[in-house]
């Protein structure tokens, strides 16, 4: 992607224009122009009248020869082969002007042919122009501020360079107005493209960037990116707390420890003892996650690394299993929804604390796992494979559970099915919401009915085998 290197620079790749088309638009000519940068370009529509107002501004800003734009005609302006005169003029014409400007293109020239939008120098000065006019206001606002992948980018970019940080001495262009607002901004949000980027062949989602020029952050939104082409968000570990990434990663590690990729054995700061192990910072202020749709098939230990988080999403993925969740001691919120979860063993030894727990959208037929989450208040188990009642035994005795949904499980076409599963809650069968929907007064009555039934069944079992479990001893001695 080093092709948007910049015009100008010393190491830039080979840059031209060419005219390659044109198409007739309500009784006038548009002409197709293609830029390009080494291996990248962008298309560019425009008709003759802007050539020609684009040259009334070179000619009297920038002292470019009046008669180098080829002549307006009026009769037989659209004629097949005026066109195609005028095509090959036009594309001297503007090959002429990247000549003319070899370093730093005219901002006239440089909106004409979208290096605004596709070229970094063009990139960075429009946006260092919009934040010296309405930095101050943005910060003040808190507002969440919003770029594109190809901004990070360019500015990147630029600053590997030894370049004067102004384009045509302006100082609205200066780069250090983008940096002094990215030092301070608090909420950012990155959204990139799948596929290419406006009339471009460049693919922005896969382009690298770096944001350590971001010192502030309290909240960072970053979607459809290449999280493996990010660098620099460890800057933010003392200040970030809340994190969305989504469409953009394989792992966990990839956002919360970029660092594994380097280093084949790591431990968080404060742990390790051996010198040769990598000590990595933890994330000190992060206490909401969200690495939902992703790609992420395992929890993976550097969740050692957010000890504080609260709120924790990694729904739509793919994973099979709840592993390493023991290091969040602080784990209220957790969402595994529409994952590949078949199992649930020994899951309350990793999140025993848990009050919020989203298991939508699994391949669970069984809840034996959960009947030690004493602090459960939420559950939410709807889209699984659960068939038969005798599993909700194992979370009708949770002290704390309120609301519970297992809307489209098989067990639903249960008949009575509402008050058969409310009877697993005893007598906390009133408190008890289920699938989004308030027991009802007639529910409760049944479900008394069903108790005492029950009940009944007990006391006949128990009347007919007194002594069952004596003899049972008794015939061991």
């Amino acid at each position: 992607m080093d092709g948007l290197a910049g015009l100008g620079d010393e190491t830039a790749e080979p840059r031209g224009v060419r005219v390659v088309g044109s198409e007739l638009v309500d009784n006038y000519t548009v002409y197709v122009i293609e830029v390009y940068i080494g291996i990248y370009h962008w298309k560019v529509k425009h008709r003759y009248s802007d050539f020609y107002d684009l040259h009334e501004k070179l000619s009297s800003e920038n002292r470019v020869a009046k008669n180098l734009l080829p002549p307006k005609k009026m009769i037989g302006k659209n004629s097949k082969s005026l066109v195609e005169r005028r095509q090959i003029d036009l594309e001297v014409y503007l090959q002429t002007l990247l000549a003319q400007f070899p370093a730093a293109v005219p901002r006239s020239l440089s909106y004409f042919l979208h290096f605004h939008r596709y070229e970094i120098s063009g990139i960075s000065a429009l946006l260092a122009e919009e934040l010296f006019n309405k930095g101050e206001q943005l910060l003040s606002a808190g507002e969440v501020f919003v770029m594109k992948p190809l901004q990070l980018y360019a500015v990147t970019q630029l600053l590997r360079y030894a370049k004067p940080t102004w384009l045509n001495g302006d100082a609205k262009t200066d780069l250090g107005h983008i940096l002094d607002f990215t030092c301070r901004l608090k909420y950012l949000k990155i959204t990139g493209t799948s596929g290419p980027f406006g009339t471009s062949n460049i693919q922005e989602h896969l382009l690298p960037y770096d944001l350590s020029i971001f010192k502030s952050l309290c909240q960072i939104e970053v979607s459809h990116c290449n999280a493996r082409n990010i660098t620099g968000l460890n800057s933010c570990k003392n200040t970030l707390a809340t994190m969305t990434v989504q469409f953009s990663a394989e792992s966990m590690k990839d956002i919360l420890v970029p660092e594994a990729l380097e280093f084949d054995q790591w431990e968080p700061e404060g742990t390790s003892l051996d010198p040769i192990t990598a000590v990595v910072p933890k994330w000190k202020a992060l206490t909401t996650l969200d690495m939902s749709h992703n790609q992420i098939s395992l929890i993976d230990d550097s969740v050692k690394l957010i000890p504080r988080v609260e709120f924790l999403d990694l729904s739509h993925n793919i994973i099979s299993s709840v592993g390493n969740l023991q290091h969040l001691f602080n784990l209220i919120h957790l969402d595994l929804s529409y994952n590949n979860i078949s199992d649930l063993d020994g899951v309350h030894t990793k999140v025993g604390n848990i009050k919020t727990l989203s298991l939508a959208g699994n391949l669970l037929e069984r809840l034996g796992g959960l009947n030690k989450l004493y602090s459960l208040v939420n559950l939410d188990l709807s889209y699984n494979k659960v068939a038969q009642l005798e599993e909700i035994r194992h979370i009708g005795h949770l002290p704390c559970l309120e609301n519970i949904n297992i809307s489209h499980n098989p067990l639903v076409i249960i008949p009575d099915y509402r008050t058969k599963v409310l009877a697993q809650f005893g007598e906390r069968a009133a408190e008890v919401c289920l699938d989004n929907t308030k027991t009802t007064e007639k529910e409760l009555d049944t479900v008394e009915v069903l108790k005492a039934i029950q009940k009944a069944k007990e006391t006949r079992n128990q009347f007919h085998h007194p002594n069952k479990k004596g003899h049972q001893e008794a015939s061991k001695m």
